[in-house]
């Protein structure tokens, strides 16, 4: 018993946690999978599957495995989880000053002009019309930004639609620019429609209340990852190693796109990337971004289904001159798979140093522009 006694009181750790070897393997086994995702993230196409992880288990999981190291006193367990917890953070996609922030609001000015993006989930597709036109209409928008106008053919494809008497009917405020699978409704002044190098956005340039200065609006899809077919077969990577590729053409020709634009910038949208994704360091490039005036720690806008909403992949970014002062994500109400973005924005005082000399290339209306890859290429949107 005296040996027993000396034996428990020795291994006091092992007693309540049998085998504790096994969370220093953990940890270590997180850390190399995180070296190779900062090393490897956004430099090699194949690290857009793993990217996908949704982004807090990159705090979830080291800050799990902290309590067990010293449970188990292994220090170098914890050393490692330590380090890990710190070096992931910015992956995570936690904001923490949207806990001061957005506590501390002032109302938009006068001026202010309320817009909205969300990607509708092909465009009540699956859902009755009647409810996805009256929750459109119930938002009250001045500006709307939508991704999604078309139909999923459930092959990579999508099918082209026309619904511009409806719209007509529900909006009879706004006007509506159509292309390329996107509307921008407004009910200010459309001064132009731009053409982009980038081919899954929509320029609106608007004229704002009051002054009738410029408002560039960049309504944006950026393609999805992947097709959702069987991993087990190889056109699932040929896939992948596509659309990373068509990704990068859309994020360079946006970073061209809002660099030449002279005025004050909105862009907003779905850019299929969370703060886990190599991407985002190019979305850091394009603007400011607005989410820490939701107050949400963690903010979220797309689930993978019911109940699952671990990823934010919308996005709004503003460039200098404009300025957001509330943003909020709102239910869909199962019409979608995205949240609603909505935010209050204004322009500042103008630069005298703002130049207007540029050349526009004016977009048609109508939904003729079909998307820019042809058939099975073209990224699925989610």
């Amino acid at each position: 018993m005296r040996t027993a006694g000396v034996l428990v009181a020795g291994d006091g750790a092992g007693a309540v946690w049998p085998g504790g070897g096994w969370v220093l393997w953990a940890a270590g086994a997180w850390a190399v999978f995180l070296a190779a995702h900062l090393v490897l993230n956004g430099r090699w196409w194949f690290w857009l599957l793993p990217s996908l992880l949704p982004p807090p288990v990159f705090v979830a999981l080291p800050a799990l495995l902290l309590p067990l190291s010293w449970a188990t006193e292994d220090l170098t367990a914890a050393v490692v989880a330590g380090a890990a917890l710190l070096l992931g953070a910015r992956q995570s996609g936690l904001v923490p000053g949207a806990l001061v922030r957005g506590k501390h609001r002032p109302a938009p000015p006068d001026g202010a002009v309320r817009v909205v993006s969300w990607n509708t989930q092909h465009w009540c597709q699956s859902t009755d019309p009647g409810p996805f036109y009256a929750f459109l209409r119930g938002l009250d928008a001045d500006v709307y930004l939508l991704q999604e106008y078309h139909h999923d053919e459930f092959d990579g494809t999508y099918r082209l639609i026309d619904d511009e008497r409806r719209l007509r009917e529900t909006f009879p405020g706004h006007r509506a620019v159509i292309a390329r699978g996107l509307i921008t409704l407004s009910r200010l002044k459309v001064a132009a429609t731009v053409e982009t190098a980038a081919r899954r956005t929509l320029r609106v340039d608007l004229e704002m209340p009051g002054d009738g200065r410029i408002l560039a609006t960049f309504n944006v899809h950026i393609p999805v990852q992947l097709r959702l077919i069987s991993p087990l077969r190889a056109d699932f990577y040929r896939a992948v190693r596509t659309r990373a590729a068509d990704r990068a053409r859309e994020y360079r020709g946006l970073l061209g796109d809002v660099a030449g634009c002279p005025h004050p910038a909105l862009i907003a949208g779905d850019f299929n990337t969370t703060a886990a994704i190599g991407d985002a360091r190019r979305i850091a490039r394009l603007g400011s971004d607005a989410v820490a005036l939701s107050g949400r720690l963690c903010p979220t806008s797309w689930q993978a289904r019911p109940g699952l909403r671990w990823w934010r992949l919308d996005w709004v970014l503003t460039t200098p001159g404009a300025r957001v002062h509330r943003y909020r994500f709102r239910d869909p109400r199962g019409l979608s798979d995205h949240s609603v973005q909505e935010v209050s924005v204004s322009l500042a005082e103008p630069d005298p140093r703002t130049t207007t000399d540029f050349r526009i290339r004016h977009h048609d209306e109508g939904t003729h522009h079909a998307l820019p890859l042809p058939g099975k290429d073209r990224p699925a949107g989610q």
